[in-house]
């Protein structure tokens, strides 16, 4: 089954808890991938890491302008050309005027969050140019016509035998289902992309504002393919992307790969510092860093700002019990899991736009344990709901809930009446059912359905203390 992305968001999320399958491979995901993390952080001091990259972020943050400054300064320098794009439609056309002027009609892509929030594939295909996912997990699910599920491993809510009949689909491939054979030849099809490609795109996992150096981290070397046989290379930064210094970066890079896939050190790590010079054998002409807000100013003014400090690691989708229950379609939005919730809504020109993220979540804390950045998601996520009140986007039942919860909770004959008939009542019930309530009428039936309800205490607390007072009093 598959989540339809145009459905409203209950619709997604029902859609997700009725596929066993992709409950079934996103537990096993993200078991096997929380299990690697914590092998790894316990290998060094987890702890005392996670603090480090934490400050060294929160000062990057403080002096964001200065640093921005110096790596433009420093990016400039090397040879690139450095593009601001404050929304969107900017960076869209930034970068379709970069193909277009240098005629290129391929263009092949790194693993990147950052152009799938700003959707620069379409925007791309749209003036005729054809554009290849050079991550497997990522050309799988472009393949598959589905955006990513993890920030991570966007193929992660697919099982071998669904990515095989993609395979079959799209590529021709006999019928197989062994891995050695499937990625071989995506390999093989990728591999003529790369030669023929006019231009590389990538996004960027951080970028050192003392040298100018663009960094990106992968495992399978296409990175390093994109960013270096295109005559054109493009990156797309978000702003927050920033590290002052190579030691700052290398302390990024070990908290990076350990929360991401439990690595010590990924297969690769490329980075680049400027286009082609006099005597390099290889290199792209020309290097364009597009240095894109699309509402981080804004989620930074509006007191979302600790959100910036995410390294999109992922290590919070992997714990978190909602998104192994529901996965990432079900979110509707690029960015999924518990930093998805307090993200999308804080970048939208308007909160309310993405209502419902805020409350997909059990509040646990197991998001902020797994952070390697130690960022208080379920603090962030209470500070979105609460904005959400303010702004009136709300459901009506529920405000409507509260005010009648405070209403009787600011009586106390009405709430010890109340509470004589709830005890008096569901122990009828129950009586009548066999001890213990197993179903209960809209809204309710959601408890009931998987667990029983047991029924009130037959005396309240206060009619048990006077009892007890009055006994004690006697003897």
């Amino acid at each position: 089954m598959q989540v339809d992305f145009n459905a409203p968001y209950k619709n997604r999320v029902q859609q997700a808890l009725n596929d066993p399958n992709l409950r079934v491979a996103v537990s096993k995901a993200t078991d096997r991938m929380t299990d690697a993390r914590l092998a790894s952080m316990d290998a060094v001091e987890g702890q005392k890491l996670r603090s480090q990259v934490r400050q060294m972020k929160q000062h990057v943050l403080r002096n964001w302008p200065d640093y921005l400054q110096q790596l433009e300064s420093n990016l400039t320098r090397n040879g690139c050309t450095v593009h601001w794009a404050e929304e969107t439609e900017d960076a869209q056309n930034i970068v379709r005027d970069i193909a277009l002027q240098n005629s290129a009609k391929l263009v092949v892509k790194s693993k990147s969050m950052a152009t799938e929030e700003i959707h620069l594939n379409h925007a791309l295909e749209e003036v005729g140019l054809r554009v290849v996912e050079t991550d497997l997990g990522e050309y799988i699910i472009q393949l598959a016509d589905e955006p990513p599920s993890h920030i991570v491993a966007p193929v992660i809510h697919k099982r071998l035998e669904e990515i095989a009949e993609v395979f079959q689909d799209k590529l021709d491939m006999p019928p197989t289902r062994e891995p050695t054979k499937m990625t071989s030849l995506a390999r093989a099809r990728l591999r003529q992309e790369f030669f023929a490609a006019g231009m590389g795109i990538s996004g960027c996992n951080f970028a050192i504002a003392e040298t100018g150096a663009i960094c990106i981290v992968t495992n399978e070397g296409n990175g390093r393919m994109v960013s270096s046989m295109p005559r054109v290379y493009v990156v797309v930064m978000g702003i927050e992307k920033l590290v002052p210094t190579v030691e700052d970066a290398f302390l990024q890079l070990q908290a990076l790969c350990r929360s991401a896939t439990g690595q010590n050190l990924t297969v690769y790590c490329s980075m680049t510092s400027g286009p082609r010079q006099e005597g390099d054998v290889d290199g792209p002409e020309q290097v364009h860093v597009v240095l894109l807000d699309n509402g981080r100013s804004r989620m930074l003014a509006r007191g979302y700002g600790e959100a910036l400090l995410c390294i999109r690691c992922g290590a919070c989708l992997n714990a978190c019990p909602v998104y192994q229950e529901i996965g990432g379609h079900a979110y509707g939005s690029t960015y999924n899991g518990p930093i998805g919730a307090v993200i999308t809504p804080a970048l939208a020109p308007e909160i309310s736009r993405f209502k419902e993220l805020p409350h997909a979540t059990s509040l646990c804390g197991a998001c902020r344990e797994a952070c390697p950045v130690k960022i208080d998601l379920p603090r962030l996520l209470l500070d979105l709901r609460s904005d959400l009140v303010q702004e009136n986007a709300s459901p009506k039942t529920e405000a409507w809930g509260i005010k009648s919860y405070a209403s009787l909770m600011s009586s106390r004959r009405m709430y010890e009446s109340l509470g004589k008939m709830a005890s008096i009542g569901s122990n009828l019930y129950a009586g009548m059912s066999g001890g213990n309530i197993k179903f209960m009428p809209p809204p309710l039936n959601g408890w009931t359905a998987y667990r029983d309800f047991a029924p009130f205490a037959p005396k309240s607390f206060r009619q048990w203390w006077k009892e007890r007072s009055k006994l004690r009093g006697q003897t």
